[in-house]
């Protein structure tokens, strides 16, 4: 899979791609990802690319030829027509199932927004634009990369266990349910605990006993009920589209109703 993304600040790419799980998949290609810097599409000395809206007003806005350029060249490297992905605060909502979505095209570039935006003529080439959330940022870079790091999780190959990403928070409409990892007890000290300044109170927290139980019938169950509530407590707007087998919409009935316990809190 190739993903192109278009900005003024290489470096503010460049720079996340070097490392983790995205820059290994890059070294090993699995996925291919061409930053480009869109002062190159320029033909003026000065390399401008954005000037002032007409009828007025503050800011600058994002000029038209040099990102057609920008794209033109792209269609004529990659040797067919490309999805094209407008960052921008009046895009639909970035979501786990667009990531999904996405990872089955061949090729994508993100064309990162930036000041007061694009010129409202580069839409045309535009297939869909998209927003991480109702809130402004200095520019497109970071949801570009939130963007690309979300779609290329499902290109196979990527991350190392596929069973990872196919239980993430979201894929079926659910957060996730709550992780341990050794040791089995920790020991926290905390002033707030004491309820004194003149010492700090010590607390042990263990992990939960099903799950150093052996019982795997029981810590699915276990997992289960645990999403399901975290879900229904955090964002129970999830719970209408969410896919659930017949057990979970069995403890979802029982959540709901007040039969059974919220939660199980790490033990003392």
């Amino acid at each position: 899979m190739t993903f192109d993304i278009v900005t003024i600040f290489p470096a503010m790419i460049e720079q996340p791609l070097a490392a983790g799980i995205l820059g290994r998949a890059i070294e090993r290609g699995v996925l291919e990802v061409k930053v480009r810097d869109l002062r190159d599409f320029t033909t003026d000395k000065h390399r401008v690319v954005d000037d002032v809206p007409y009828g007025g007003g503050p800011g600058m806005v994002l000029k038209p030829d040099p990102i057609f350029r920008a794209l033109d060249a792209i269609e004529t490297e990659r040797g067919r027509a490309v999805t094209v992905i407008l960052t921008s605060p009046q895009g639909a909502r970035f979501t786990q199932a667009d990531a999904k979505r996405l990872s089955a095209l061949e090729s994508i570039v993100l064309l990162c927004g930036r000041y007061e935006g694009v010129d409202e003529r580069v839409r045309e080439r535009v297939t869909e634009e998209l927003s991480i959330g109702d809130y402004v940022l200095t520019g497109g870079e970071l949801p570009a990369l939130v963007i690309l790091d979300a779609v290329a999780r499902y290109v196979p190959g990527v991350v190392g266990d596929d069973a990872s990403v196919a239980h993430d928070s979201f894929s079926r409409g659910l957060l996730d349910f709550p992780q341990f990892t050794r040791p089995p007890e920790v020991l926290i000290r905390s002033a707030r605990l004491s309820g004194s300044r003149g010492g700090a109170a010590g607390r042990v927290l263990t992990v939960p006993d099903v799950l150093v139980s052996g019982n795997h019938a029981e810590i699915r169950r276990w997992r289960k009920r645990e999403a399901l509530s975290r879900t229904l407590a955090r964002r129970p707007d999830l719970l209408a589209g969410a896919s659930l087998d017949e057990e979970e919409r069995e403890i979802l009935s029982e959540l709901q109703a007040g039969r059974m316990a919220g939660p199980q809190k790490v033990g003392e």
